[in-house]
């Protein structure tokens, strides 16, 4: 089978199309060869979870088949040692299927099955490509097809990508918000509404908001992901169960719910969960909504960090990098600018998953790499982001709190708590005769007569102004 042309040898490979020379280093097979030429798209790759979730697929349904007297034990082991192999980090260079391929997934799908067979003839100490022995088709892809085993991975790389990057990352920045939340406080800034002066606000209950926004995203996603535990594994080509054995269908779920230390089922319609992509739909909603919400927080500490001299510079993020190639000394605050950024491409995989979702015809949904692809990129990115913007921003700020009392003493919202003293139509004109000649709300109303200065004192008591509803006592002392 090993042909030689210069130096690198060539094996033969045959399928229903035909033959062709394969490298004989290589163990993918002549499918892989025929979709690396037919879609020279992007030139991305299946990300490594997506990888991870179709090998264990494929380790679980070699255990059951094993198990069940469908192929043979040995055959079984083989594949079951070759993909440990791959799950450990081995081969990852023989996966390399466009992202943009056949429809269905079904390029992926045999690339992955090559790999695994040819492994496993290595371990048997036989030679690449003799598909009689250990067959990708026959043997690692037995009781399966693309139109189960796909949307199946994805739902696998989805709780992969959840649990390893994007639940760790999101739960520290929650930590982290919530432990600056105290650090900050017992600082008073001046609230904003419209970008214009609102009634005073405590530094650390914005710290403690955004905590709480992110955590409320946390259960959001926690519960869309429930649907990523209902597999369709068993349905094969249409969701008919065809060529699979009786008890499969339960056993695969039983193994890969181990494996994956997730309580993983059947789906009760295995059709209806071949077909349907609203799983990965609501996740990717999910992933949008805190993408949303990020992008505010970003943004909201860009603001209170801008300046130095000219903008609020109530906050200071941490330098991390120098921020001009022209002006000396400028730092920006490049890690919430990358949040923002990452957070958009978020929201375009959102739209084009909801477009691909919707595509699907009859028994299959064929634009499966696509959502594959984005879904879990989108876990990942976010993730990673998260993870980046905690450590490298949030955990380093610091409070501007000369700059904060400023802004909150000086602020013509002040004039709010006046109201149910003066009434709003005078309130309303001592803020117009502040902002015309500069003169504080104190002066202003004490001059008029308007209030004694105790009680006036009492009202404008900034601390109480800025408290939060269940922190409405008189906690100067500890504030101080």
């Amino acid at each position: 089978m090993m042909n030689a042309l210069g130096n690198m040898s060539f094996r033969i490979e045959r399928d229903s199309m035909g033959e062709r020379q394969i490298p004989a280093e290589t163990y993918y097979g002549i499918q892989t060869l025929r979709a690396i030429e037919n879609f020279p798209i992007s030139g991305l790759k299946p990300l490594p979870t997506y990888v991870d979730a179709c090998v264990l697929i494929k380790k679980a349904t070699a255990i059951a088949n094993g198990e069940l007297g469908c192929i043979t034990p040995e055959v079984a082991q083989a594949i079951v040692q070759a993909a440990d192999e791959v799950l450990s980090g081995k081969l990852r260079d023989q996966f390399v299927v466009d992202v943009y391929q056949a429809g269905a997934g079904t390029s992926h799908h045999m690339n992955v099955n090559e790999v695994l067979a040819n492994r496993a003839l290595e371990l048997l100490g036989d030679e690449k490509g003799n598909y009689k022995r250990v067959n990708p088709n026959d043997h690692v892809n037995y009781g399966q097809s693309t139109n189960d085993v796909i949307p199946s991975a994805i739902r696998i790389g989805g709780l992969l990508a959840l649990e390893h990057t994007l639940y760790p990352a999101l739960s520290g920045a929650i930590a982290a918000l919530d432990t600056k939340a105290e650090e900050f406080q017992d600082i008073v800034r001046s609230g904003r509404t419209h970008l214009q002066d609102a009634v005073p606000v405590r530094l650390g209950e914005n710290f403690r908001a955004w905590a709480q926004i992110l955590s409320d995203h946390l259960t959001r996603l926690e519960t869309a992901s429930q649907d990523l535990m209902v597999l369709g594994l068993g349905g094969s080509a249409a969701g008919t169960g065809l060529n699979t054995h009786p008890q499969y269908c339960d056993r695969v779920a039983q193994i890969l719910s181990q494996l994956l230390d997730q309580p993983l089922r059947p789906a009760p319609h295995l059709m209806a969960a071949m077909q349907s992509m609203a799983p990965f739909v609501n996740v990717s909603g999910a992933l949008r909504n805190l993408a949303q919400d990020c992008v505010k927080i970003s943004h909201d500490l860009r603001l209170m960090d801008s300046g130095p001299k000219t903008g609020l510079k109530e906050i200071q993020l941490p330098p991390v990098q120098p921020g001009s190639s022209i002006m000396p000394g400028k730092y920006n605050p490049v890690m919430a600018e990358m949040t923002s950024m990452v957070c958009f491409q978020v929201m375009g995989y959102d739209t084009a998953i909801a477009l691909a979702a919707q595509a699907g015809q009859l028994e299959l949904n064929v634009m499966m790499p696509l959502i594959a692809y984005n879904l879990i990129q989108s876990i990942e990115i976010l993730g990673n982001t998260l993870a980046a913007l905690t450590e490298r921003c949030i955990n380093g700020i610091t409070a501007n709190r000369d700059r904060c009392a400023y802004y909150a003493e000086g602020s013509l919202a002040l004039v709010t708590a006046l109201n149910p003293h003066i009434g709003y139509l005078n309130a309303a004109a001592v803020a117009k005769e502040s902002l015309e000649t500069g003169k504080s709300l104190r002066q202003i109303v004490l001059e008029q007569g308007l209030m004694n200065p105790e009680e006036l004192a009492k009202v404008l008591d900034l601390e109480q102004m800025s408290a939060m509803p269940n922190q409405k006592v008189h906690d100067s002392d500890r504030l101080r």
